[in-house]
């Protein structure tokens, strides 16, 4: 592992973020899983298709299939046949004719176009006419116009949502091959914490950072060991790391990471594994630790709720990402004009919060909150993006514009 302990410099979010990933690889292991059961999990190999989809000609609406080349040679159709939705189509559409159809329904041998009910006028007769003609072929669904068989459905790589698996089963697949779940542990630490719901004694504060993490690590599809809120005490940390590493592949701690800190936290890692303390160049977020247990990773977050968050968010996902197979999107970075300057000092790439909006002008604005401190969750909870101001750049006027970053599923 690259030794980063005594570097003198500040190292950017880039460079940790390539050592952090340099020696990942995910698990050659997969598992079967129901597409009904898939949401969430990562596909372990490429999905092709069974069949064409469409499986074959169909009308994309309620009315009146027909030859095209009989528009505008007659006013008036004879209506020989009706298709429903799961009705066989294997009567041959004669000239003058057309068949009443329903959406879904197979297009009759012979035809190549429908004309919606919606402009067509029926009589007693049997016969239909149009007020509206249409082009050829019209409002006519073909055969694999949206996937051809042996076409690839998805990537392996990816992450499966909704959409994904009503396509999956659109083409008649059940199963599909994942990825495992990966398990990560997380471990609170800090004596100044207490549990939500329990008295506060003077000098202390409620721990969060698992209430903000742990449902992140679910987003993602992580089996979730929680650890709990472990105090500042040797054995008692060294026995949570143990139980930690023994049932996860990440290992993951808030507080006691600080550079130059004598906590226990890097003493038993020291012991047990391996460990290095980094300076970010990121605000808010500062300390950051990386390193190894006999049987798995560790990352170590600072303690502040906000810093927690942003680290965990731009360098602890992508870890997670690439340990369990999935291929990781570039992030959509926007322009958008502030509503009012902002401060910040040259040194470190800030992550700062806030509003992003259209205006009704149609100009996509910037509303950064009012107060940015590393501890302070409200700049998360009443925000939907970050302002991404780079490390050598400075204050901010009102009016310029600045790159926004949308918060994604995770923190929305």
């Amino acid at each position: 592992m690259m030794s980063v302990c005594d570097h003198p410099d500040l190292i950017s979010v880039e460079s940790a973020l390539a050592i952090l990933l340099a020696d990942v690889s995910a698990s050659k292991t997969r598992e079967n899983v129901n597409v009904m059961e898939a949401d969430g999990r990562v596909l372990a190999d490429d999905v092709f298709s069974p069949m064409a989809h469409p499986p074959a000609d169909n009308s994309a609406m309620d009315g009146y299939a027909l030859r095209g080349k009989d528009l505008g040679v007659q006013q008036w159709f004879r209506i020989s046949q009706r298709i429903l939705a799961g009705d066989m189509a294997t009567e041959e559409l004669e000239p003058g004719c057309c068949a009443r159809i329903m959406t879904g329904a197979a297009i009759p041998p012979g035809a190549d176009t429908v004309v919606m009910q919606e402009n067509a006028e029926t009589n007693d007769a049997g016969w239909v006419g149009f007020s509206k003609l249409p082009k050829i072929g019209d409002n006519v669904r073909l055969r694999g116009e949206e996937i051809n068989q042996d076409d690839v459905v998805l990537k392996g790589g990816r992450r499966l949502r909704p959409a994904d698996l009503g396509l999956l089963a659109g083409v008649g697949i059940a199963e599909v091959s994942v990825k495992p779940r990966l398990k990560v542990a997380l471990i609170a630490t800090g004596d100044e914490l207490c549990q939500p719901g329990t008295p506060l004694p003077d000098g202390h504060i409620y721990e969060s950072n698992r209430y903000t993490l742990i449902p992140m690590l679910k987003r993602l599809g992580c089996d979730v060991v929680d650890m709990g809120l472990v105090e500042d005490e040797l054995d008692a940390l060294r026995t949570a790391f143990v139980q930690a590493d023994q049932q996860a592949d990440l290992v993951v701690t808030t507080g006691g990471v600080s550079v130059g800190e004598a906590d226990f936290c890097r003493t038993v890692l020291d012991e047990l594994g391996s460990i290095d303390l980094w300076r970010l160049a990121i605000k808010p977020g500062k300390p950051f630790a990386f390193g190894s247990l006999p049987d798995s990773r560790y990352v170590g977050l600072p303690g502040n709720p906000v810093s927690a968050m942003v680290t965990f968010h731009q360098l602890v996902v992508p870890l997670i990402q690439a340990m369990e197979g999935e291929t990781r999107e570039n992030q959509l970075v926007l322009k958008a004009t502030l509503d009012q300057p902002v401060r910040k000092r040259p040194g470190r790439m800030d992550f700062q919060r806030g509003q992003v909006y259209v205006s009704e002008a149609g100009e996509l604005r910037v509303r950064p909150h009012k107060r940015q401190g590393s501890s302070l969750l409200t700049t998360v909870s009443q925000s939907n993006a970050y302002l991404l101001l780079p490390r050598d750049g400075g204050s901010q006027e009102a009016e310029t514009q600045v790159s926004v970053l949308m918060f994604d599923r995770l923190l929305n």
